[in-house]
């Protein structure tokens, strides 16, 4: 009996220290990853503020997007088999590295009142946040017209949000600010839910803002 009462308090402290040891790797984790991230939160939460106001009647700023200059260019008989054969004649030939490409499908449109069918489209675009290129090509044409663009600055980072224009290495920083935010949530969520009963986290900004985010998005999905 004596041995199990002795016992106890050692396999508590060893308990707390364990405790102890996971609240400061997870604290030091959470600061090091907010130190990471604090710019592109900064840049983010910025952008993402221009790009939710951009409707209505006083609507913010968005930037400006000019045309820049516009070609006809002749497209060979080989280039039009694919797209992806197209993007490389593009790359190989033009000097047009294609980052997006889309295949649309088969329309219709009305002509003097009649049922007309329209060939798919082929949609290609790249460049960077500051100057892009885009191309509309319609299989079994001779020619198709490139299309450039210049963006502000303003509105080269609101592409960069949206990951445009940015290429592989700004992706895989993006990504990981997407990873270390997703981090910095859960481990902020561990820390504030230490040491609190599930009545105080109830009634904490933690139960509050959880319960306003799905009113909102409730009505926001209905």
């Amino acid at each position: 009996m004596s041995a199990n009462v002795s016992t106890a308090p050692l396999a508590a402290s060893s308990t707390r220290r364990r405790s102890n040891t996971a609240y400061r790797w997870v604290r030091q984790l959470h600061l090091w990853i907010g130190a990471w991230g604090a710019l592109a939160a900064v840049l983010y939460g910025f952008t993402g503020l221009v790009m939710n106001n951009r409707f209505g009647e006083n609507a913010w700023p968005q930037g400006k997007s000019e045309d820049s200059g516009r070609a006809v260019i002749e497209v060979p008989a080989s280039a039009g088999a694919s797209p992806e054969a197209l993007a490389q004649w593009l790359r190989e030939a033009r000097g047009l590295d294609a980052h997006v490409i889309r295949k649309g499908k088969p329309g219709e449109a009305r002509v003097a009142g009649r049922p007309v069918a329209e060939p798919a489209k082929w949609n290609l675009s790249g460049g960077t946040a500051r100057s892009s290129w885009s191309m509309e090509y319609v299989p079994g044409n001779a020619t198709a017209e490139v299309k450039q663009s210049r963006h502000s600055p303003l509105a080269a980072v609101t592409r960069l949000h949206k990951g445009v224009g940015g290429g592989l290495a700004w992706s895989l920083l993006a990504d990981s600010f997407a990873i270390g935010m997703l981090l910095l949530g859960l481990s902020g969520l561990w820390l504030w839910a230490r040491g609190r009963t599930p009545k105080e986290l109830v009634l904490s900004v933690v139960g509050l803002s959880t319960a306003v985010l799905v009113v909102v998005l409730a009505a926001a999905l209905a």
